[in-house]
């Protein structure tokens, strides 16, 4: 390997690696790695329409296979009925569900298969609530690797066909994610396939922090009051944050930019990080007994909890809760007022907006951005 723009970066501890090797978790203290790019000017952004017009503020040299399939660059649409609903000035959706594998999940799997392509890696293998085993399936596929992925038998089924469509090896697990993760490295242990599970490498969160690049490009160079991200693992919620970070850092944005309060949307029936930001924690305890249909959500013990906590207080922002039925209801306000085809995730963030409004968080003439993570096809069947 030469020597790359940059750099691993423990996200709890000092420890720090160069670039060029393969990176799992923090060998010192078994926590999630970050990198670290040097410093990227704006007028390097490229014109390709996909989240690879940002490809220098990635980890990924010039000439390596990205097995693109066209992720990035989604829809954001302003909705002024929805902002009055939730009790804000100004609220835009960003349609994740357009993306190629219909989530938000194609950018980081994207991103994590072009590195362990670089490292001529056997294959690759991850657990899985629904659409990140699409993801992993199709830009698997795309790269010309193999992939086992490990879903929780009560996965959508329209789910669960795309991962045998695209050619994924699937094994079902009783239980619930967390089940699917401990199969999951016990497989990567004994095959040498790099488990690409959510924070436990670098690489998927670089693939998601494009979010936050768009997100500021579409607006116009600048960002909204507040940022509300349905979240099971949490690192669609990280990787916006450290988009944020770094477009401050390198003069991106105008001078004095504020940041916005980031806000995790989770559903009452798995909600850890919900109660462990309640609590002052920095850790989530696991739920016992998750339950929700919002299948990307049905995550107990999400391994990113302290980054994603840390990245709530650092924002001034906050965790609310939405039950299964206003789940529902807040999906169908968006597919039946916006013509958005929305997953439950984006309803329950929907809901969120307005829990968030309604405590004080943010005041009537904020403006708000809501996420809607993925594609509500993937769970009518």
């Amino acid at each position: 390997m030469t020597v790359t723009n940059w750099t691993l970066h423990c996200s709890a501890c000092d420890y720090t690696a160069a670039g060029d090797r393969l990176a799992s978790l923090c060998p010192d203290c078994g926590q999630p790695l970050m990198v670290k790019i040097t410093p990227v000017p704006r007028s390097a952004i490229g014109s390709e329409w996909s989240m690879w017009r940002y490809h220098p503020a990635m980890p990924i040299r010039d000439g390596e296979d990205r097995a693109s399939l066209g992720e990035g660059m989604t829809p954001l649409s302003e909705h002024p009925q929805l902002a009055k609903d939730v009790g804000v000035r100004r609220l835009w959706i960003k349609d994740e569900g357009r993306n190629p594998t219909a989530s938000f999940k194609a950018r980081g799997l994207c991103m994590a298969v072009a590195r362990a392509k670089a490292f001529r890696l056997p294959g690759v293998c991850v657990p899985t609530a629904g659409n990140a085993g699409i993801a992993l399936a199709a830009y698997a596929a795309a790269a010309g690797m193999p992939a086992r992925i490990y879903a929780p038998a009560s996965t959508p089924p329209p789910i669960l066909g795309s991962i045998r469509a695209y050619g994924a090896q699937l094994e079902l697990v009783d239980g619930h994610i967390g089940d699917a993760g401990k199969a999951t490295m016990q497989f990567a242990k004994e095959s040498g396939y790099f488990n690409v599970a959510t924070v436990r490498e670098p690489y998927r969160v670089e693939g998601m922090k494009t979010m936050g690049y768009e997100l500021a490009e579409q607006l116009g160079w600048r960002l909204p009051d507040a940022i509300v991200y349905p979240t099971g693992g949490g690192e669609g919620t990280i990787g916006i944050w450290k988009a944020i970070g770094e477009m401050i850092e390198w003069g991106w944005l105008p001078a004095g930019t504020s940041r916005p309060k980031m806000v995790v949307a989770q559903a009452t029936g798995c909600a850890p990080l919900v109660r462990a930001f309640a609590a002052g924690e920095d850790r989530a305890t696991p739920w016992e007994h998750p339950a929700t249909h919002a299948s990307g959500l049905r995550v107990p013990g999400p391994f990113g909890d302290r980054w994603t906590l840390r990245t709530l207080r650092e924002s001034k922002g906050g965790a609310f809760a939405a039950t299964e039925e206003e789940i529902r209801v807040g999906t169908f306000r968006i597919a039946s007022s916006c013509g958005i085809d929305a997953a439950p995730e984006g309803g329950c963030g929907l809901v969120v907006a307005r829990k968030m409004v309604e405590a004080g968080l943010v005041a009537a003439d904020a403006e708000v951005v809501v996420f809607n993570t993925g594609s509500g096809a993937s769970y009518r069947w």
